[in-house]
Order: structure tokens, then sequence, then C-alpha cells
């Protein structure tokens, strides 16, 4: 697994880390407010950029650099990216489901 860098949030919290991933080399990749294509873009993240993932749920399948999921990484309130855009070094979950 790839990781940029980890901040700790508060007091040194182990369980409060959070860990900062790279999205995909020459990408600018769209910030949807949901899990999905069907949700509109908030935002676009420049080329070179890192995301902390607080958590992940399941929604619209997207095939991109680094494979095809249905994973979408919440990296802000109402801010979503595609899993298949962000290199976590696994195929599967990283974070927690999303509440």
């Amino acid at each position: 697994m790839s990781v940029e860098h980890v901040e700790e949030a508060g007091g040194g919290d182990a369980a409060a880390a959070v860990t900062y991933y790279s999205i995909a080399p020459g990408v600018r990749l769209n910030v949807r407010s949901g899990p999905g294509t069907g949700y509109g873009i908030v935002r676009v993240l420049p080329e070179g950029s890192r995301v902390a993932i607080y958590c992940q749920t399941p929604g619209t399948t997207i095939t991109g650099p680094y494979g095809t999921s249905n994973i979408w990484d919440n990296i802000g309130s109402g801010e979503f990216v595609s899993d298949s855009y962000v290199h976590t070094g696994s195929d599967g979950y990283v974070a927690s489901r999303c509440a």
C-alpha cells in the first residue's frame, strides 16, 4: 500500500489517525456529492492530489486506473470519489463503511 503520510487527529490517539492516499497520476478527479456518477460534481481535484478517506460506501461501478470497483471514498462532508482512481493498495475496503 502506498501511503503518503499519516496525521494524528487530537491527542495522539492512533484510532484517530488519518491516512492520505494519492489519486492516479495525470488525473483531474471529479468529486461528487454522493457515491455515484448520478450525483453532481462539487469540485475537481487537481493532478497530484492526495485525499484522506474517512469512510467508504458502495455506489456506481467505475473502471479507472486502479481497476473496476463500486467502492466510493468519502473524502469530506458530502464529497465522494471513486476508489478506482485512488491508490489504496487494495481492491477492497480500507476504511470503515459510511453510516
